[in-house]
């Protein structure tokens, strides 16, 4: 039995397009929605008729991986994948608090707390991320200033 080799000459045209593809790749930001209906049924594949998994909740925010149309495979924050119909999301984004944590009046830790997130709560992402602080909005009204490595959906 032998041992084939495959030799590939790199040009360097060749080498910037890998150079290119690569970092486009990199830049390219994850795609957060949320849930648009009162409950979404997650699935194991893209259809109805498989099996059914989790319901999620209106505005839950999940990371879509895969867009096929009419279904999207998505991560949630446990970091768990299933299909939800596309029709089911939109692009408002949203977040979940994955601690119990502190929102401030303004980005600093030392300002005065405005409320606090219980774990597991969904909110409005208002701000993208500025400095490790995003600023959010709760339905009751209430905004403030949360640091975003306590938020999952805030990347």
């Amino acid at each position: 039995m032998s041992n084939h080799l495959l030799k590939l000459r790199m040009t360097p045209s060749l080498i910037g397009l890998v150079f290119s593809f690569l970092s486009a790749a990199n830049v390219q930001a994850a795609d957060f929605r949320s849930v648009s209906v009162a409950k979404a049924v997650s699935y194991d594949a893209p259809s109805q008729e498989a099996k059914k998994l989790l319901i999620f909740s209106q505005g839950y925010p999940l990371e879509v991986i895969v867009n096929l149309g009419e279904w999207l495979k998505v991560r949630d924050a446990t970091g768990t994948l299933s299909w939800v119909e596309a029709k089911q999301m939109v692009q408002k984004r949203m977040v979940v608090a994955t601690a119990s944590t502190a929102v401030r009046q303004t980005d600093n830790a030392d300002a005065p707390l405005v409320a606090t997130l219980e774990k597991d709560v969904v909110v409005e992402l208002v701000t993208d991320n500025k400095n490790g602080w995003v600023k959010v909005k709760h339905a009751n009204g209430v905004s403030g200033f949360v640091q975003s490595s306590q938020l999952w959906g805030a990347q």
